[in-house]
């Protein structure tokens, strides 16, 4: 088994691979941080909704994609942060992804939220990805 240098973006390349190929759901290997990026994703109606499945030695997250009219939610997603180069930003300077069509999910201070709401409650952090 391949060791990975960056499960955020794995689990959002499965996403977007997913979504892409019409396929209902995805497993992923689990992370707190996966499960609260998933958790985003259901709020911001991109997904049905996901479980951690534990029926195996280690942990999963399953994720059900949503569709509308047979097409996917998702159009695309974008990894900003990597492990190489981390991209902050203050409560000013979260972009707004798409004028406002897409999210931004930032991992602040008090947990990983969209951008919109960290802007709202005026908190920065660092921009791990934009979906739209």
């Amino acid at each position: 088994m391949a060791v990975l240098t960056d499960p955020i973006s794995d689990f959002l390349t499965r996403f977007k691979n997913c979504c892409r190929a019409g396929n209902e759901e995805f497993t992923a290997p689990y992370s707190r941080i996966k499960a609260d990026i998933a958790k985003i994703l259901q709020e911001e109606g991109y997904i049905w909704g996901y479980e951690v499945v534990t029926t195996e030695k280690f942990p999963e997250i399953k994720v059900k994609a949503r569709y509308v009219d047979g097409r996917s939610v998702l159009t695309d997603l974008k990894r900003v942060s990597k492990p190489g180069r981390r991209v902050y930003a203050g409560a000013d300077d979260i972009p707004r992804v798409l004028n406002g069509l897409g999210i931004a999910v930032v991992s602040t201070s008090k947990g990983v939220m969209s951008g919109a709401t960290a802007r709202r409650q005026r908190l920065g952090g660092e921009i791990l990805a934009n979906v739209w």
